[in-house]
């Protein structure tokens, strides 16, 4: 389970509660903002915390190893829009994950990026494409540097059926839920050997709604089952 948005310190992770229902957890949190976990039912090494040269822009990466699989969770910058001074630091740490990501995973290797990426991949991925063009999410700027993430042998995991052949897509439906007007930006990302054992991909809306008296998230959670 890759976790974001924990805006939390890592000594305040509730890592007790967890383990009592039988989980292991490697945290990168940090006070206020930003902050992400990996949870598993396996034993859990840490790999790493942070990206190389971007600890200023805060929590936003953390990878370990569990039962021979490569899992990072990342929770990509905002941006903010595209005249704030936030835009090209959030291009500036895309290409770092895409470095990292081609330097640390080979093709061959078992391995599975998920979090919310902040950028909506293509056109299909927005409720409004034509009248988001140009804007945050939206740019030709952002949407090649998740491009060259691909590129660095890694594909997002296909849902079924497969929209197109190539590179398929799964995310959330974010914001005015009930009307179906969303932005794809939380995806699972993976190397041939993981996207081989995909069984099945679902998005669990249920969690988009007001549950238990807390006020609900506007991420939705994405699951892949592996054979």
């Amino acid at each position: 389970m890759a976790l974001q948005e924990l805006k939390s310190p890592t000594r305040s992770f509730p890592r007790a509660e967890l383990e009592a229902l039988g989980y292991q957890a490697v945290v990168h949190g940090e006070k206020g903002w930003n902050g992400v976990a990996i949870l598993a039912r396996k034993p859990l090494d840490l790999v790493q915390v942070g990206l190389a040269n971007q600890e200023d822009f805060g929590a936003r990466f953390v990878s370990a190893r569990v039962e021979g699989l490569s899992v990072a969770s990342v929770y990509c910058p905002n941006g903010k829009s595209i005249t704030h001074a936030d835009f090209p630091r959030k291009l500036a740490w895309y290409d770092a994950l895409a470095a990292h990501w081609a330097g640390r995973h080979a093709a061959d290797e078992p391995a599975l990026l998920g979090g919310d990426f902040n950028v909506c991949p293509g056109a299909l991925d927005s409720w409004d494409e034509a009248g988001h063009a140009g804007g945050i999410f939206h740019t030709d700027d952002e949407r090649a540097r998740f491009r060259a993430l691909l590129g660095a042998d890694c594909s997002t995991v296909p849902r079924a059926p497969p929209r197109r052949a190539g590179v398929h897509l799964v995310g959330l439906p974010r914001r005015r839920l009930h009307k179906k007007q969303g932005l794809r930006i939380d995806l699972l990302l993976a190397t041939r050997p993981v996207l081989d054992r995909v069984a099945a991909v679902e998005i669990d809306r249920e969690y988009r709604k007001k549950q238990g008296g807390f006020t609900a998230s506007d991420h939705a959670p994405v699951f892949a089952d592996l054979s």
